[in-house]
């Protein structure tokens, strides 16, 4: 009994290291669960993420003006269908004479960190990039955003650090056959895996009711 109780308080880590990370692009629909999703960041999580202290109502104005026509978001969700992983792919605004890019901002909560999931985030959102035209990828962060910078330096950006700033870039090249096909694989993919665990969940949810239901016997 001890040692079921002892299994039972264990982290659930659904992806490991060296295995790939379902990503599902995100829409309008999702509002509410990315709002949730950045409302679990803690007050240390949120200054990294956003650079400054980051109260509720801040997030809340944040998500409510995001565009998805404009951009793109990401997810990475965990067997209950929660948003554990995040990634904003921001287009900037294309200057005359200059290569376009696009800003890419991550989060992941404690549950799902050291598994992949940043990296996973980083990838598909580079892909995207590639696919619709995008020749620079940047970061902006605290210089201190150890995580932020780590996974950059891994995706080979160049970093450039300024009055405790940080800003990475990564030079894409342009689109091919093969990241389309990859992308369009990973976007099936992700569809599979978010409908399997939306069936689990909704299976669970049935016996929990019959479980439950008065006059069951315990």
């Amino acid at each position: 009994m001890h040692n079921k109780k002892a299994i039972n308080h264990l982290p659930v880590k659904p992806y490991t290291a060296g295995q790939a990370v379902p990503v599902r692009e995100l829409h309008a629909g999702y509002r509410q669960e990315i709002l949730d999703h950045l409302l679990q960041l803690n007050e240390e999580d949120r200054r990294l993420r956003f650079g400054t202290q980051t109260p509720d109502e801040v997030i809340a104005h944040y998500v409510e003006c995001l565009d998805f026509n404009r951009d793109v978001l990401f997810g990475v969700f965990d067997l209950d269908l929660k948003l554990i992983g995040m990634a904003h792919l921001a287009y900037l605004p294309e200057i005359k004479g200059q290569a376009r890019a696009a800003e890419f901002g991550v989060s992941v909560l404690p549950e799902g960190r050291a598994q992949g999931l940043g990296t996973a985030l980083l990838q598909r959102s580079a892909v995207h990039s590639r696919n619709t035209r995008i020749e620079t990828l940047y970061v902006h962060c605290l210089s201190n955003n150890k995580a932020m910078m780590h996974l950059a330096q891994k995706a080979g950006m160049r970093v450039e650090y300024a009055y405790g700033d940080a800003d990475a870039y990564l030079t894409l090249p342009p689109a091919s056959p093969a990241t389309i096909v990859e992308e369009a694989a990973n976007e099936q993919w992700a569809d599979l895996d978010y409908a399997l665990k939306e069936g689990l969940k909704r299976s669970n949810q049935a016996w929990w009711w019959l479980l439950g239901r008065p006059g069951m016997a315990r």
